[in-house]
């Protein structure tokens, strides 16, 4: 597993006013959480967690936060537990951290990523649909994988893959319902709106010959009376 490590520093300002101002400096309050332990409060430069965010794409890495406190140092394995947006900018405002430890397994969630084209899709015009985008999952924090890739090359349209037919790498136990739907090709729907207009478009065609009938029944009508009128005379 390749060390991702974090700089940070331990922080003693708290309290809205303060930690604003943390923020004006291009700086990032955040608190460190772990069980049976106190939380530590800690700031860190927003730009080297944007950067570790945009390269490991998700949430779902192990973080080494290297705290300075004065002259010392001390290392805590991480992961991010909780990310606070501002409502109006979405500019991360506070990130939560979660100690572990590297030799107990932790449950984490990680993205499933469709790789090739479908033959449904390719040949026959199908749609691909992506009903699950992540899995929950149990490891050691060293063996959780950055995403877990599902070929969809052989699917044809009305077929599906299921968590149950993943292939997943090794120390890594899947904690959803095996039976349930990831991917599956489905017949494109544009089709029934062409039938949809046909049959408006008969029903147009209709009525105009229902009126028609009614006005020549009423005009034999006519006819018929004028004839007896003429008969009486």
């Amino acid at each position: 597993m390749e060390e991702v490590i974090l700089e940070a520093q331990r922080r003693q300002d708290i309290g809205t006013g303060k930690v604003n101002r943390l923020r004006k400096r291009a700086l990032l309050p955040a608190v460190v959480y772990g069980e049976g332990k106190k939380s530590l409060s800690i700031q860190l430069v927003s730009k080297d967690l944007l950067h570790l965010m945009r390269v490991h794409k998700g949430e779902s890495f192990v973080i080494t936060l290297r705290i300075k406190d004065g002259a010392q140092s001390q290392d805590k394995s991480v992961l991010i537990k909780q990310i606070q947006h501002d409502p109006v900018s979405d500019e991360i405002v506070h990130i939560d951290f979660h100690e572990i430890s590297l030799t107990k397994t932790i449950r984490v969630k990680v993205g499933l990523v469709a790789t090739g084209e479908a033959v449904g899709v390719k040949q026959d015009g199908g749609i691909l649909d992506h009903t699950m985008w992540e899995l929950e999952i149990e490891c050691l924090p060293t063996q959780i994988p950055e995403s877990i890739e599902v070929d969809v090359s052989n699917l044809k349209i009305g077929d599906a893959l299921h968590i149950k037919d993943l292939s997943l790498p090794q120390g890594v136990k899947v904690l959803s319902d095996p039976g349930a739907t990831v991917l599956a090709v489905s017949m494109p729907t544009k089709e029934a709106v062409p039938a949809a207009e046909e049959a408006l478009a008969g029903q147009a065609k209709a009525e105009p010959e229902v009126i028609k009938e009614k006005k020549e029944k009423a005009e034999g009508a006519t006819g018929e009376a004028a004839t007896k009128k003429e008969e009486k005379k």
